[in-house]
């Protein structure tokens, strides 16, 4: 697509000019930013910079100060149904199997259980489940456990997926082999993504564009294309454009800090 045609395609997320506030403390300043549909897009900035109050006022749970957000061009509905949210911690209740973990947001959106488990069998295998179904979360490594709670959420079919900090509390490699999974998984279903992550190799890996929040209040201080070709492969951050990206926003980064 060229930059002309890409210039009039609406996206499937926009955001305007977004400022969040409570009480005297500033979290949000002018933000606006947004991703095109099956685009994987990923906000990297410090700890404490606002970026989980961003995903909080996208899925509703926190009303805006002022500014827009747009799904597909109209404004986003009070409930943020369109958006499916996965949290830090894969949240999978202890007292419920696996397979009655995965149907748990079908359900809360008033789909039986019984529709919602036929909803959901055929994606267990695709997400390395298979054979996990009746096993309780605590039987599960952690990868399993991230992959069942991304599961819960691209389930519901919505929109747009908001992943925050999904594979944070993993061990270096269980990690890497996450974040190769979900280029996996991104390239067969093309999701629509915002990734909330820390990790500056995780953001060039996985991603398409990614936007640098600044230190609290946020605002957003860079926007960086990652033209890398799909599918990635774990070689690929030898690539002297891998690590240039890399260096690139390790130095914004540090540079506001």
């Amino acid at each position: 697509m060229s930059a002309e045609e890409n210039s009039i395609v609406t996206p499937r997320v926009a955001v305007n000019d977004l400022n969040q506030s409570f009480g005297e403390l500033e979290v949000l300043r002018g933000l606006s930013l947004h991703a095109n549909k099956g685009e994987f897009v990923t906000i990297l900035g410090p700890s404490g910079s606002g970026k989980s109050t961003f995903f909080s006022v996208l899925t509703g749970a926190t009303t805006p100060t002022s500014g827009d957000i747009l799904v597909d061009g109209s404004p986003l509905s009070a409930s943020g149904d369109h958006l499916a949210f996965m949290p830090q911690k894969d949240a999978l209740f202890p007292w419920r199997r696996v397979l009655d973990n995965l149907t748990l947001g079908l359900e809360v959106q008033g789909v039986k259980r019984a529709q919602a488990r036929e909803r959901v069998r055929p994606l267990v295998p695709v997400f390395g489940l298979e054979g996990f179904e009746d096993a309780y979360p605590f039987e599960l490594s952690g990868g399993m456990r991230q992959r069942a709670a991304l599961l819960r959420t691209v389930v519901q079919e919505r929109d747009v997926l908001l992943l925050d900090e999904p594979f944070g509390a993993l061990d270096a490699l269980t990690r890497t082999q996450m974040q190769a999974w979900l280029e996996k998984m991104w390239e067969e279903f093309r999701w629509t993504v915002l990734l909330i992550t820390h990790d500056v190799r995780e953001a060039v890996f996985l991603s398409d564009r990614i936007y640098v929040f600044s230190q609290r209040p946020a605002t957003v201080v860079a926007e960086i294309d990652v033209p890398l070709p799909r599918p990635r492969t774990i070689d690929m951050v030898a690539d002297p454009v891998f690590s240039g990206i890399e260096a690139t926003l390790l130095k914004i980064l540090l540079e506001g800090s």
